[in-house]
């Protein structure tokens, strides 16, 4: 290793052996807020608190709620096709653990990310002692993806990706950006755009992948779908998925301005990103004068004309029921835009705001017709939310348009797996 990368990589290292010190204080913050989940935050310092399985073991690992889902279909190939293989996934965020904790199967087991100091990776890598390491888009640490290696974990980064900021700070470093990518035995970019940026900094591409694509619909619970179908029966349902601070008051303002409080044929529901701002979207709401509840509070939609859909795992039921989704972090800055797949995959027309660049699939969405243009100001949704609440047939087409798409790209995304996989292979 040449000399100025040694030094940068020393640097990091000794950086985060020092941050190591007050990691307990902090995560004991972060749980008394909400942040972490009570009686784990061991494992963010690399304590397991499960065994590790007999036999060889895939770890995989997604920081948040999307890039976490988007593991699934490699996890479920996994159960299918190497039943001798365990699989170990990682997350970094309470919402993406909750979430995951419903739909793995039994030979999974899931912990939270350890943080990325030489003796939590240590204890974590020493523990678990994984033979495949599968991670996904751009948690690049380097700490525990260069441990793994000096391990001979066998390491895959999928849909990988970088963004404009990181890009530009790897390009200060280019032979480190080289040591860490180097790493990989397999790097699979999401797009043309991303790998032109990985080879910008001279490291090798092995071909695209897109881990989204491939994933199963939304799961739902067959009994609970049935009774709200009769219940909301002759009502027009907006559904405003994955929103965040900022997005709820613009929504229920253009909801206001298409619909009258009182109207009993029209319900919006809003799932938001993180659930815990349930009872702030109440407020928003009835200071608009709509009747609002909330599934924290076992509130029932059918009596509502705002539902808060703040519970975990529901947004399957919702883009069920929904005339039209409206997709979130996308009408304010700074977040990217949230998955549309999902809402195309359950045949339910969507549109979004403007913001959507960590999304770029949604130009061949809008050029095959399978979605609305973006909205660049919220007023711009008045237009599809009145189109939903009238039942209009285009509504429909679109969402078959979108829903052809996704399946063609979903069948694709099988080959990437068996890429993958392959790197199990003696």
């Amino acid at each position: 290793m040449s000399a100025p990368r040694s030094l940068a990589l020393s640097v990091y290292r000794l950086a985060t052996a020092a941050g190591s010190l007050i990691a307990p204080a902090v995560l004991r913050s972060r749980a008394a807020r909400g942040k972490e989940e009570p009686g784990r935050t061991g494992e963010r310092l690399g304590r397991a608190s499960r065994p590790r399985p007999d036999g060889r073991l895939a770890w995989l690992h997604g920081v948040s709620v999307g890039e976490s889902l988007s593991l699934l279909p490699l996890i479920e190939r996994l159960a299918t096709d190497r039943p001798d293989v365990s699989v170990l996934i990682t997350t970094g965020t309470r919402a993406s653990a909750e979430l995951l904790v419903h739909r793995l199967p039994a030979n999974a087991v899931h912990q939270y990310a350890p943080m990325d100091s030489p003796a939590a990776v240590e204890r974590f890598l020493g523990h678990w002692r994984p033979d495949l390491g599968v991670i996904v888009e751009s948690e690049l640490w380097p700490n525990l993806i260069l441990g793994a290696r000096g391990r001979g974990v066998k390491l895959a980064l999928a849909s990988a990706k970088l963004s404009a900021r990181s890009l530009a700070r790897w390009r200060m470093a280019p032979r480190l950006a080289r040591a860490i990518l180097g790493a990989f035995d397999l790097v699979l970019a999401r797009d043309e755009a991303a790998a032109d940026g990985f080879r910008g900094l001279g490291v090798r591409v092995d071909g695209l992948a897109d881990l989204k694509f491939g994933a199963p619909p939304l799961p739902v619970d067959a009994r609970r779908l049935g009774q709200l179908r009769l219940a909301l029966q002759g009502r027009r349902v907006i559904l405003a998925a994955s929103t965040h601070d900022g997005e709820d008051g613009s929504l229920l303002d253009r909801f206001a301005a298409v619909t009258r409080p009182a109207d009993r044929r029209a319900l919006l529901v809003i799932a938001p990103r993180h659930p815990e701002r349930g009872a702030a979207i109440e407020s928003l709401a009835g200071a608009r004068g709509f009747s609002a509840t909330r599934a924290a509070r076992q509130g029932a939609p059918e009596t509502s004309g705002v539902f808060i859909a703040d519970s975990i795992g529901e947004l399957g039921l919702w883009y069920r029921l929904a005339d039209l989704a409206f997709i979130g972090g996308s009408l304010v800055g700074g977040i990217g835009g949230h998955n549309p797949l999902e809402a195309a995959r359950l045949n339910c027309p969507f549109v979004s705001g403007c913001h959507v660049e960590n999304w770029p699939v949604y130009a061949e969405l809008e050029a095959r017709g399978a979605t609305s243009p973006l909205a660049a100001v919220a007023e711009d949704l008045d237009r599809p939310f009145i189109d939903a609440l009238e039942g209009a047939q285009h509504l429909r087409i679109m969402a078959g348009a979108a829903r052809a798409f996704v399946e063609d790209k979903d069948l694709q995304a099988t080959a990437i797996v068996e890429r993958v996989l392959a790197l199990m292979d003696p």
